[in-house]
């Protein structure tokens, strides 16, 4: 793409063309993957598809979530979803259950398995990114908010899925 591409796709989108949101961009995607790659040195720890990660990140907070609760908040289609559910369900990190409201319905929950399997690989995050920065947490609190910004900003204005329209 050519710089003029570049900045007319900028002005399309109302973008600042400072490259440094560039940069940020692919050190947070740079650094998702190298996360990922790596794996973990806990051998109870279950290795997550992003997917199932997403999903299993969501389900910490919602407990007895419907699937489509579950597709919209994640961006995750609902056809993508069941094969998620699905792999989870089968590693004993979810439940489904019959909806009390009216049976009809299902409601996935975290098991405590699911729910320590997080918290197990959070804190291998944790010391892999610590690690990884000689433990300097001199700017930690500045990244955490401006990440946690930016990740309610893109949430915020993610485009519509199938699964994630509004009803007319």
């Amino acid at each position: 793409m050519t710089t003029n591409h570049v900045q007319q796709a900028d002005v399309a989108l109302g973008a600042t063309t400072d490259p440094r949101w560039a940069d940020l961009a692919d050190l947070a995607l740079i650094i998702s993957r190298e996360i990922q790659f790596r794996g973990y040195t806990d051998a109870r720890a279950i290795s997550l598809s992003p997917s199932e990660a997403t999903v299993m990140r969501y389900l910490q907070g919602e407990p007895a979530a419907t699937p489509s609760r579950i597709a919209a908040a994640t961006g995750l289609q609902r056809t993508n979803l069941s094969t998620v559910l699905r792999g989870l369900e089968r590693k004993g990190l979810i439940e489904r259950h019959a909806s009390p409201q009216d049976g009809r319905g299902v409601t996935v929950d975290a098991t405590e398995h699911g729910r320590s399997n997080y918290a197990l690989v959070r804190r291998e995050w944790a010391a892999a990114v610590s690690a990884a920065a000689r433990n300097d947490t001199s700017n930690l609190d500045a990244a955490l908010t401006l990440l946690t910004a930016v990740k309610a900003g893109l949430v915020d204005t993610r485009p519509h899925t199938p699964s994630s329209r509004p009803k007319a």
